[in-house]
C-alpha cells in the first residue's frame, strides 16, 4: 500500500505516488499563472519606461522662470507622470515574491536618478554654493600642500582635513586640474553608492528580499535634507552607515548570527581593522558625524547579549575622537569650548535656533517648510506605529538607531541645522521601520499595492518640495560663474571680497589671499544700515580699500533669489544696493553679465573712481 496523503486546501491528494488534481484546479493554477507572468512583465516594461518619459521631460525646462518653489514650478508634467509611473511599477514588482533583486535594484537606481540627477543634467553649472566653497577648499589644500594658512572662518577646514586631503590626494594622482568635474555628480552617485552599505544594514535584520528593498525606496523617498552634495558631512555619512550597518551584522539578533553564517560575536582581525580605518577616516573628515557615530554604538551598547561586539568599536571611536580633538582640533576645541558648554545648558534653542530676520521670507517657502515638517513627522510615526505594530522590529537594533541621534540634538544647535541633521541620521533605521508595516504581503498582494501606492507617492511629493523648493537660490548661470571667476583671477592679495550672501559660484577660490565679507551674516545693526542706506552701509567694511588692495562687490541673480527665499533682508536689498552704488562715487563696474556685476571701491582719499 502507498502512504496516502491529504493536503489542508484539499485540492492535491497523492496516493500510491500519484497526483490527482480536483476538478477546475489546474485551471486555476493556470489563471494565477497567467496573472503573475502578466505582472511581471508589467514590472519589466514599467521600468524602461519610466525612464525614457524622465529623460524626455527634461528637453523644455526653462530654469529662468524659478521663483518660490524652485524647480517644482518649472518641470513639466511629462517629469511627474514618469515619477508616478515609476513607483507604480515598483509597487508591482513587489506583489511579486519571484520578482528577482535585479529589477528591484532597477527600480531604486531609477529612483535616485530620477531624483537626484535631474539637477545635475538641468544646470550648466555646479549646483549649490556650498559645494563651489568645497572645491575652493581642495584648491587651496593642494596649492598650499596641506594646510592653508589666513583661512580665516574656514580655518574649521584645517582642524578636520580628512575629506579635501582625499580629494586633493585623488586629483594629483588623477592629473585632474579641479574637483570641479566630478563635484557636479556628487549627489547622484553619493546615493547610488550609499546603496550598498543601507542593503547591509537591512539584510542584518531580515533576508525577506522585497522588505529590503522597499526600506531602502522609503529612504530615498524621505531623504529630502538635501545632505548629498560635495561635502565632508555627505562622505562622512556615507561611512557612518557602513560602521553602523558592519557592527549590526554581528550581534546576536542579526539574520546573519541565527542562520549560521556567523559562528562567533568575536570580530576577525581584519574586519575589525577595516571598521577602526574607517572610523578614523569619519574623525578625521567631519566634527558632528563621529558625535553621532559614538551616540549610536553606546546605543546598540545597551543591551547585554549585544556589549561583546558593540563594545570594541565603540572604545575604539571614543578613543580616536578624544585624540583628534586633543590634538589636532585642539585650537578649535579651545576657541569655542565655552559655546558647547552653553549649548548644553539650552536645549529648547538648539531643536530651534536661527538667524533673526529683517525681510519676509517668501510666501512658497512658508508651504516648504510645512511640508518639510510633516514628512519629518510622518516618518516618526510611521516609524512609532511599526514599533507598537511588528513585535517582530523591537529584537532588532533598529529602533534604538532611530533614538540616538536625540542626546547629540540636546547638546549643540550646529548653525540651527541640528535638528536636520538628527533626521538625516535617524532615516535609515526608521526608513526599515517603515517598510515592515507598510509590506507585508498576503493573500491578496495587489490591493494591498493599491493601498500602498498612495502613500508611497505622498512621501515622494513631501521629499521634492524639500528637495527642490530652494533651487532658485542653489542653481547659478554660466554668466554668474564667469562673474566669481573674474573676481579670483583679477583680485591682487589682500583684496576685500563682498557678497550680499554666500550664493555666489567661484566666492571662496582663492579664500585664503583675501577677506571674505558676507553682509547677511553680519551684525543686526550693521544690516539695518544696510538696509536703510545701501552706500553708507557698506562703508564699514570697504572703507580700508586702496589701490593696492581694491575691494570688490559681487551682485547676481543668485544672491537676489536667496534674500527673497530667506527673507534674511527686504527683497529689494539687491536692487536697491546696484542702483545705490552706480550713484556713489568710489564704485565702478568692472564685470557685467545678463545675472551678475562686479563692481570694484577704491576709496576716494586714495584717488578712487569717479
Amino acid at each position: 500500500m502507498g502512504k496516502r496523503q491529504t493536503l489542508t486546501n484539499g485540492r492535491v491528494a497523492s496516493f500510491a505516488g500519484t497526483v490527482t488534481r480536483w476538478p477546475g484546479s489546474a485551471a486555476a493554477d493556470r489563471r494565477r499563472s497567467t496573472r503573475t507572468t502578466a505582472r511581471q512583465w508589467t514590472a519589466r516594461f514599467v521600468l524602461p519606461s519610466a525612464l525614457t518619459l524622465w529623460l524626455l521631460s527634461l528637453r523644455h525646462v526653462h530654469l529662468g522662470e524659478m521663483r518660490d518653489y524652485g524647480l517644482l514650478q518649472v518641470l513639466p508634467v511629462l517629469f511627474w507622470v514618469a515619477l508616478g509611473l515609476l513607483t507604480f511599477g515598483f509597487c508591482l514588482a513587489l506583489t511579486d515574491r519571484r520578482t528577482a533583486g535585479g529589477w528591484f535594484a532597477g527600480y531604486v537606481l531609477g529612483l535616485i536618478a530620477v531624483i537626484h540627477a535631474t539637477p545635475t543634467l538641468l544646470y550648466p553649472t555646479l549646483r549649490y554654493s556650498w559645494a563651489w566653497k568645497h572645491v575652493a577648499v581642495v584648491d587651496a589644500v593642494i596649492r598650499n600642500h596641506g594646510e592653508v594658512p589666513h583661512a580665516d572662518k574656514l580655518a574649521i577646514y584645517n582642524q578636520w582635513p580628512g575629506f579635501f586631503d582625499l580629494n586633493a590626494f585623488f586629483l594629483q594622482a588623477t592629473g585632474l586640474d579641479s574637483a570641479l568635474g566630478y563635484a557636479t555628480w556628487t549627489p547622484p552617485v553619493l546615493n547610488a553608492v550609499l546603496l550598498a552599505p543601507l542593503l547591509l544594514l537591512y539584510r542584518s535584520v531580515t533576508r525577506d528580499r522585497r522588505l529590503i528593498w522597499g526600506a531602502a525606496w522609503i529612504y530615498y523617498s524621505c531623504s529630502w535634507v538635501g545632505q548629498d552634495y560635495f561635502a565632508p558631512q555627505a562622505f562622512a555619512f556615507l561611512l557612518f552607515v557602513t560602521v553602523i550597518a558592519l557592527v549590526m551584522g554581528r550581534l546576536p539578533t542579526s539574520v546573519l548570527y541565527r542562520t549560521g553564517d556567523i559562528r562567533t560575536d568575536r570580530w576577525p582581525v581584519g574586519r575589525f581593522v577595516l571598521v577602526v580605518l574607517v572610523q578614523a577616516v569619519v574623525i578625521s573628515s567631519h566634527p558632528l558625524t563621529p558625535l553621532m557615530l559614538i551616540s549610536a554604538l553606546v546605543v546598540l551598547w545597551l543591551p547585554r547579549r549585544n556589549r561583546r561586539v558593540v563594545l570594541p568599536v565603540l572604545a575604539s571611536a571614543l578613543l580616536l575622537t578624544v585624540a583628534w580633538d586633543a590634538t589636532i582640533a585642539r585650537s578649535y576645541i579651545s576657541e569655542n569650548l565655552n559655546d558647547f558648554l552653553g549649548a548644553l545648558l539650552q536645549p529648547d534653542s538648539n531643536v530651534a535656533s536661527g538667524l533673526t530676520e529683517l525681510g519676509t521670507a517668501a510666501p512658497g517657502q512658508a508651504v516648504v517648510a510645512w511640508v518639510d515638517r510633516g514628512l519629518s513627522a510622518a516618518v516618526f510615526l510611521l516609524a512609532g506605529i511599526s514599533f507598537l505594530a511588528r513585535p517582530w522590529v523591537r529584537r532588532t537594533g533598529l529602533p534604538l538607531l532611530v533614538l540616538a541621534p536625540l542626546p547629540v540634538l540636546t547638546a549643540n544647535a550646529y548653525g540651527g541645522e541640528m535638528i536636520l541633521r538628527a533626521y538625516l541620521f535617524a532615516l535609515p533605521p526608521a526608513a526599515f521601520l517603515i517598510a515592515a508595516l507598510l509590506f507585508r504581503w498576503g493573500r491578496r498582494p495587489r490591493l494591498r499595492a493599491l493601498a500602498v501606492f498612495p502613500l508611497l507617492l505622498a512621501l515622494l511629493g513631501g521629499l521634492v518640495f524639500g528637495y527642490y523648493g530652494k533651487e532658485s537660490a542653489d542653481y547659478f548661470t554660466k554668466g554668474e560663474v564667469a562673474a566669481g571667476r573674474f573676481v579670483a583671477a583679477t583680485a591682487p592679495p589682500g583684496s576685500t571680497i563682498v557678497s550680499l550672501t554666500s550664493a555666489v559660484p567661484g566666492l571662496y577660490l582663492r579664500y585664503d589671499e583675501n577677506v571674505q565679507v558676507q553682509l547677511d551674516e553680519q551684525d543686526l545693526s550693521d544690516r539695518r544700515r544696510l538696509v536703510s542706506d545701501p552706500a553708507k552701509g557698506l562703508e564699514p567694511f570697504v572703507q580700508g580699500a586702496t589701490p593696492v588692495r581694491p575691494a570688490y562687490i559681487i551682485l547676481s541673480r543668485a544672491q537676489s533669489a536667496d534674500v527673497y527665499l530667506r527673507g534674511i533682508l527686504p527683497a529689494d536689498t539687491m536692487g536697491r544696493m546696484e542702483s545705490a552704488l552706480s550713484k556713489t562715487r568710489g564704485y565702478i563696474p568692472v564685470y557685467r553679465t545678463k545675472d551678475a556685476v562686479v563692481y570694484r571701491y577704491q576709496n576716494p582719499k586714495h584717488g578712487g573712481g569717479p
